[in-house]
């Protein structure tokens, strides 16, 4: 059973920890213990700094992130993964507007994860957001953070 899951981000002398744990596909959990089976668990992960850092300067660099567990009943958090990731000067500034954020998903063909990024949509004028309210009596009520 995991009882927390963190990220460990450096980029050549800076290094961040991205505590703050929420997991799950459409509505998200935040992280406070997951049952791992034999069979595992598939679901989208997404970390973020701590509260008292109000974000993170992604430089243009090399990084190597960090995955690393706690496990309940022990004292000690395990090593997951290492994963070296890269972001060009382009890419950094993207990075620093409003609202804009980074993904990177596993390319299993190139064998390495790829990026991606992009801004979030206002959620009131999101047509997705707009069709779930339409299902639900056309209420629309303030979206879910």
């Amino acid at each position: 059973m995991l009882e927390h899951l963190f990220i460990r981000l450096r980029r050549g002398e800076t290094q961040q920890n991205f505590n703050v744990w929420v997991y799950g596909e459409k509505d998200l959990a935040r992280g406070s213990g997951l049952f791992v089976g034999q069979e595992g668990i598939a679901t989208n992960h997404h970390f973020l700094t701590p509260t008292d850092i109000k974000g993170f300067d992604f430089a243009a660099g090399d990084y190597e992130l960090e995955v690393f567990a706690k496990i309940i009943g022990k004292d000690m958090t395990l090593l997951l993964s290492t994963i070296r990731l890269s972001i060009d000067v382009h890419e950094a500034g993207q990075l620093r507007k409003a609202d804009h954020g980074i993904y990177f998903d596993w390319g299993p063909d190139a064998g390495r994860y790829q990026k991606k990024i992009e801004g979030r949509r206002s959620k009131a004028l999101d047509p997705l957001y707009m069709l779930e309210a339409l299902q639900d009596g056309g209420a629309l009520t303030s979206p879910k953070s």
